[in-house]
Protein backbone atom coordinates (compact mmCIF):
# COMPACT_ATOMS: atom_id res chain seq x y z
CA UNK A 1 0.00 0.00 0.00
CA UNK A 2 1.26 3.19 -1.04
CA UNK A 3 1.72 5.98 1.81
CA UNK A 4 1.11 8.71 -0.81
CA UNK A 5 -2.13 7.02 -1.48
CA UNK A 6 -3.01 6.95 1.89
CA UNK A 7 -1.91 10.52 2.56
CA UNK A 8 -4.38 11.28 -0.14
CA UNK A 9 -7.58 9.83 0.95
CA UNK A 10 -6.67 11.20 4.40
CA UNK A 11 -6.96 14.47 2.49
CA UNK A 12 -10.21 13.40 0.74
CA UNK A 13 -12.02 11.85 3.94
CA UNK A 14 -11.33 15.14 5.50
CA UNK A 15 -11.93 18.02 3.55
CA UNK A 16 -15.04 15.99 1.68
CA UNK A 17 -13.86 16.94 -1.96
CA UNK A 18 -11.45 15.59 -3.95
CA UNK A 19 -10.92 19.21 -5.78
CA UNK A 20 -10.87 20.39 -1.52
CA UNK A 21 -8.38 17.96 -1.17
CA UNK A 22 -5.97 18.95 -4.26
CA UNK A 23 -5.87 21.95 -2.99
CA UNK A 24 -4.73 21.50 0.24
CA UNK A 25 -2.15 18.98 -1.13
CA UNK A 26 -1.32 21.44 -4.04
CA UNK A 27 -1.82 18.84 -6.38
CA UNK A 28 -3.52 18.67 -9.26
CA UNK A 29 -7.60 17.20 -9.67
CA UNK A 30 -7.58 14.81 -11.60
CA UNK A 31 -4.34 13.31 -9.99
CA UNK A 32 -5.92 13.08 -6.69
CA UNK A 33 -9.26 11.26 -8.54
CA UNK A 34 -6.70 8.96 -10.04
CA UNK A 35 -4.83 8.19 -6.93
CA UNK A 36 -8.12 7.28 -4.65
CA UNK A 37 -8.84 5.04 -8.18
CA UNK A 38 -5.57 3.52 -8.17
CA UNK A 39 -6.10 2.74 -4.08
CA UNK A 40 -9.48 1.30 -4.74
CA UNK A 41 -8.12 -1.05 -7.19
CA UNK A 42 -5.68 -2.29 -4.94
CA UNK A 43 -7.97 -2.77 -2.10
CA UNK A 44 -10.26 -4.13 -4.45
CA UNK A 45 -12.84 -2.19 -2.33
CA UNK A 46 -14.92 1.46 -3.06
CA UNK A 47 -13.74 4.10 -0.64
CA UNK A 48 -16.34 6.98 -1.70
CA UNK A 49 -19.31 7.21 -2.97
CA UNK A 50 -18.95 10.31 -5.78
CA UNK A 51 -21.51 12.71 -5.83
CA UNK A 52 -21.57 16.44 -7.79
CA UNK A 53 -20.61 18.44 -4.30
CA UNK A 54 -18.31 15.91 -2.64
CA UNK A 55 -17.55 12.62 -1.66
CA UNK A 56 -18.91 10.48 1.14
CA UNK A 57 -17.11 7.55 2.85
CA UNK A 58 -18.49 3.98 2.16
CA UNK A 59 -18.19 1.48 5.15
CA UNK A 60 -14.65 -0.01 3.76
CA UNK A 61 -14.12 4.14 3.72
CA UNK A 62 -14.94 4.53 7.29
CA UNK A 63 -13.22 1.14 8.27
CA UNK A 64 -9.78 2.19 6.19
CA UNK A 65 -9.57 5.47 7.79
CA UNK A 66 -9.27 4.32 10.98
CA UNK A 67 -6.12 2.51 9.98
CA UNK A 68 -5.09 5.23 7.93
CA UNK A 69 -4.92 7.69 10.92
CA UNK A 70 -2.86 5.08 12.51
CA UNK A 71 -0.24 5.14 9.41
CA UNK A 72 -0.19 8.80 9.91
CA UNK A 73 0.82 9.32 13.36
CA UNK A 74 3.58 7.01 13.44
CA UNK A 75 4.98 8.92 10.17
CA UNK A 76 4.06 11.90 12.15
CA UNK A 77 6.02 10.00 15.15
CA UNK A 78 9.12 9.00 12.86
CA UNK A 79 9.81 11.95 11.46
CA UNK A 80 9.87 13.95 14.66
CA UNK A 81 12.05 11.54 15.98
CA UNK A 82 14.67 11.69 12.80
CA UNK A 83 14.27 15.08 12.76
CA UNK A 84 12.89 15.27 9.28
CA UNK A 85 11.74 18.86 7.88
CA UNK A 86 11.67 19.96 11.79
CA UNK A 87 15.50 20.02 12.58
CA UNK A 88 15.34 23.87 11.57
CA UNK A 89 11.83 24.41 12.38
CA UNK A 90 10.86 24.62 9.36
CA UNK A 91 7.41 23.80 7.14
CA UNK A 92 4.08 24.94 7.66
CA UNK A 93 1.84 25.33 11.38
CA UNK A 94 -1.49 26.49 11.09
CA UNK A 95 -3.16 28.59 13.75
CA UNK A 96 -6.94 28.68 13.87
CA UNK A 97 -8.40 31.28 16.44
CA UNK A 98 -11.42 33.15 17.75
CA UNK A 99 -10.90 36.68 15.31
CA UNK A 100 -10.76 38.82 18.70
CA UNK A 101 -7.58 36.74 19.75
CA UNK A 102 -6.55 36.16 16.18
CA UNK A 103 -6.57 39.42 14.55
CA UNK A 104 -6.14 41.72 17.73
CA UNK A 105 -3.25 39.65 19.89
CA UNK A 106 -1.87 37.31 17.64
CA UNK A 107 -2.04 38.67 14.33
CA UNK A 108 0.41 41.43 15.36
CA UNK A 109 3.00 39.39 16.55
CA UNK A 110 3.34 37.18 14.11
CA UNK A 111 6.56 39.25 12.60
CA UNK A 112 8.37 38.46 15.87
CA UNK A 113 7.59 34.19 14.98
CA UNK A 114 8.73 34.98 11.93
CA UNK A 115 12.08 36.36 12.94
CA UNK A 116 12.71 34.14 15.70
CA UNK A 117 11.92 30.78 13.18
CA UNK A 118 12.00 32.46 9.37
CA UNK A 119 12.07 28.80 7.97
CA UNK A 120 8.50 28.55 9.20
CA UNK A 121 5.92 29.30 7.10
CA UNK A 122 2.70 30.35 9.48
CA UNK A 123 -0.85 30.17 8.69
CA UNK A 124 -3.62 32.08 10.84
CA UNK A 125 -7.09 31.54 10.37
CA UNK A 126 -9.09 34.19 12.99
CA UNK A 127 -12.60 33.32 12.15
CA UNK A 128 -15.48 32.41 14.89
CA UNK A 129 -15.83 28.90 13.99
CA UNK A 130 -14.61 25.81 15.66
CA UNK A 131 -11.67 23.70 14.17
CA UNK A 132 -11.22 20.12 13.98
CA UNK A 133 -7.87 19.03 14.70
CA UNK A 134 -8.42 15.57 14.10
CA UNK A 135 -9.39 16.22 10.43
CA UNK A 136 -5.79 18.61 10.41
CA UNK A 137 -7.97 21.74 9.70
CA UNK A 138 -5.22 23.38 12.46
CA UNK A 139 -2.07 22.28 14.17
CA UNK A 140 -3.25 24.17 16.80
CA UNK A 141 -6.65 25.59 17.55
CA UNK A 142 -7.14 28.63 20.55
CA UNK A 143 -10.50 27.72 22.22
CA UNK A 144 -12.56 29.54 24.80
CA UNK A 145 -13.58 26.53 26.40
CA UNK A 146 -11.44 22.93 27.84
CA UNK A 147 -12.13 20.54 25.22
CA UNK A 148 -13.54 17.27 26.95
CA UNK A 149 -13.60 14.82 24.11
CA UNK A 150 -10.97 14.00 21.59
CA UNK A 151 -7.27 12.98 21.78
CA UNK A 152 -6.35 16.46 22.60
CA UNK A 153 -3.98 18.05 24.92
CA UNK A 154 -4.66 21.81 26.10
CA UNK A 155 -3.00 24.20 28.10
CA UNK A 156 -4.61 27.19 29.89
CA UNK A 157 -3.04 30.58 28.03
CA UNK A 158 -4.90 33.40 30.42
CA UNK A 159 -8.01 34.45 31.57
CA UNK A 160 -10.13 37.29 30.14
CA UNK A 161 -12.76 39.46 31.03
CA UNK A 162 -15.89 41.16 28.68
CA UNK A 163 -18.19 43.93 29.91
CA UNK A 164 -20.81 46.57 28.35
CA UNK A 165 -19.61 49.09 26.32
CA UNK A 166 -21.02 51.87 23.95
CA UNK A 167 -19.42 54.76 21.95
CA UNK A 168 -19.34 58.26 23.14
CA UNK A 169 -21.72 59.05 20.18
CA UNK A 170 -24.39 56.94 21.57
CA UNK A 171 -23.96 57.56 24.92
CA UNK A 172 -24.18 62.28 23.90
CA UNK A 173 -27.61 61.02 21.96
CA UNK A 174 -29.08 58.39 24.29
CA UNK A 175 -27.79 58.71 27.60
CA UNK A 176 -26.07 55.91 30.01
CA UNK A 177 -28.21 53.08 31.83
CA UNK A 178 -28.10 53.33 35.38
CA UNK A 179 -28.77 49.75 36.03
CA UNK A 180 -29.28 46.49 34.20
CA UNK A 181 -33.09 46.94 33.85
CA UNK A 182 -32.64 50.06 31.93
CA UNK A 183 -31.09 48.19 29.21
CA UNK A 184 -34.84 47.59 27.77
CA UNK A 185 -34.39 50.96 26.67
CA UNK A 186 -31.49 50.75 24.78
CA UNK A 187 -30.09 49.69 21.43
CA UNK A 188 -27.93 46.52 21.83
CA UNK A 189 -25.30 44.46 19.84
CA UNK A 190 -24.19 40.83 20.08
CA UNK A 191 -23.95 37.20 18.25
CA UNK A 192 -26.14 36.13 15.75
CA UNK A 193 -27.47 33.92 17.69
CA UNK A 194 -27.90 30.70 15.52
CA UNK A 195 -23.93 30.90 14.29
CA UNK A 196 -22.73 30.61 17.76
CA UNK A 197 -20.50 27.95 17.90
CA UNK A 198 -19.48 27.32 21.24
CA UNK A 199 -21.67 27.65 24.40
CA UNK A 200 -18.86 29.73 26.01
CA UNK A 201 -19.54 32.64 23.58
CA UNK A 202 -23.35 32.53 24.24
CA UNK A 203 -22.85 34.96 27.02
CA UNK A 204 -25.26 37.62 26.72
CA UNK A 205 -27.87 36.59 28.97
CA UNK A 206 -25.13 36.49 32.16
CA UNK A 207 -25.68 40.28 31.58
CA UNK A 208 -29.60 40.46 31.30
CA UNK A 209 -31.61 37.34 30.88
CA UNK A 210 -34.13 39.12 28.53
CA UNK A 211 -31.36 40.83 26.42
CA UNK A 212 -32.15 40.73 22.77
CA UNK A 213 -29.74 42.12 20.07
CA UNK A 214 -31.10 44.83 17.61
CA UNK A 215 -27.80 44.90 15.92
CA UNK A 216 -26.37 41.28 15.71
CA UNK A 217 -22.39 41.10 14.05
CA UNK A 218 -21.29 37.14 13.83
CA UNK A 219 -17.77 37.89 15.05
CA UNK A 220 -15.97 39.63 18.04
CA UNK A 221 -14.57 42.27 15.92
CA UNK A 222 -17.38 43.20 13.86
CA UNK A 223 -19.29 44.02 16.82
CA UNK A 224 -16.65 45.96 18.47
CA UNK A 225 -16.56 48.25 14.92
CA UNK A 226 -20.35 48.37 15.07
CA UNK A 227 -20.19 49.56 18.96
CA UNK A 228 -17.85 52.28 17.95
CA UNK A 229 -20.05 53.43 15.17
CA UNK A 230 -23.06 54.20 17.58
CA UNK A 231 -25.27 51.34 16.66
CA UNK A 232 -25.84 50.59 20.37
CA UNK A 233 -24.12 48.68 23.82
CA UNK A 234 -22.45 45.45 23.37
CA UNK A 235 -20.52 43.27 25.13
CA UNK A 236 -16.85 43.42 24.32
CA UNK A 237 -13.68 42.09 24.93
CA UNK A 238 -12.04 44.26 27.79
CA UNK A 239 -8.18 44.09 25.59
CA UNK A 240 -10.27 45.17 22.35
CA UNK A 241 -11.91 48.47 23.96
CA UNK A 242 -10.09 49.57 27.16
CA UNK A 243 -7.95 51.24 25.17
CA UNK A 244 -10.28 52.82 22.35
CA UNK A 245 -10.98 56.59 23.31
CA UNK A 246 -14.39 56.86 21.57
CA UNK A 247 -16.01 53.70 23.39
CA UNK A 248 -17.18 53.91 26.88
CA UNK A 249 -17.63 51.22 29.50
CA UNK A 250 -21.36 50.60 30.92
CA UNK A 251 -21.98 49.57 34.03
CA UNK A 252 -18.53 48.33 34.87
CA UNK A 253 -19.26 46.63 37.65
CA UNK A 254 -20.84 44.03 35.50
CA UNK A 255 -18.23 42.19 33.69
CA UNK A 256 -17.99 38.36 32.06
CA UNK A 257 -14.93 36.00 32.78
CA UNK A 258 -13.82 33.15 30.04
CA UNK A 259 -10.60 31.73 29.44
CA UNK A 260 -8.44 31.08 26.16
CA UNK A 261 -6.88 27.26 25.80
CA UNK A 262 -4.24 26.43 23.39
CA UNK A 263 -5.41 22.94 21.74
CA UNK A 264 -3.01 20.67 20.06
CA UNK A 265 -3.81 17.17 19.03
CA UNK A 266 -2.17 14.13 20.49
CA UNK A 267 -0.62 13.10 17.00
CA UNK A 268 1.05 16.90 16.61
CA UNK A 269 2.75 17.69 19.99
CA UNK A 270 5.74 15.87 19.49
CA UNK A 271 6.30 17.81 15.99
CA UNK A 272 8.78 20.18 17.35
CA UNK A 273 7.72 23.83 15.06
CA UNK A 274 4.15 22.80 16.76
CA UNK A 275 5.90 22.89 19.87
CA UNK A 276 7.84 25.91 19.42
CA UNK A 277 4.64 28.04 17.88
CA UNK A 278 2.62 26.53 20.75
CA UNK A 279 4.91 28.14 23.32
CA UNK A 280 5.61 31.22 21.34
CA UNK A 281 2.08 31.88 21.82
CA UNK A 282 2.04 30.92 25.67
CA UNK A 283 4.95 33.19 26.12
CA UNK A 284 4.11 35.74 24.40
CA UNK A 285 0.08 36.05 26.43
CA UNK A 286 1.63 35.56 29.48
CA UNK A 287 3.89 38.93 28.84
CA UNK A 288 0.83 40.67 28.44
CA UNK A 289 -1.63 39.07 30.97
CA UNK A 290 -2.70 42.54 32.98
CA UNK A 291 -4.06 42.95 29.05
CA UNK A 292 -6.42 40.81 29.32
CA UNK A 293 -7.73 40.98 32.69
CA UNK A 294 -7.69 44.58 33.52
CA UNK A 295 -9.65 46.92 36.23
CA UNK A 296 -12.61 48.36 34.84
CA UNK A 297 -13.71 51.76 34.99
Amino acid sequence: MNWDDIRIFLAVARTGQMLGAARQLRLNHATVARRVSALEAALGATLFTRRTNGCDLTSEGEALLTRAELMETAALGARADVGESDAALSGTVRIGAPDGFGVAFLAPRLGKLRRLYPQLRIQLVPVPRSFSLSKREADIAITTARPTEGRLVARKLVDYRLGLYASTLYVKQRGLPQSVADLRHHSLVGYVEDLIFTPSLDFAREIWKDWQADVEVSSAIGQSAAVRGGAGIGILHDFLARDVPELVAVLPDLSIARSYWTVVHEDMRAIRRVGAVADFIAQEVSAARQAFTPLRA
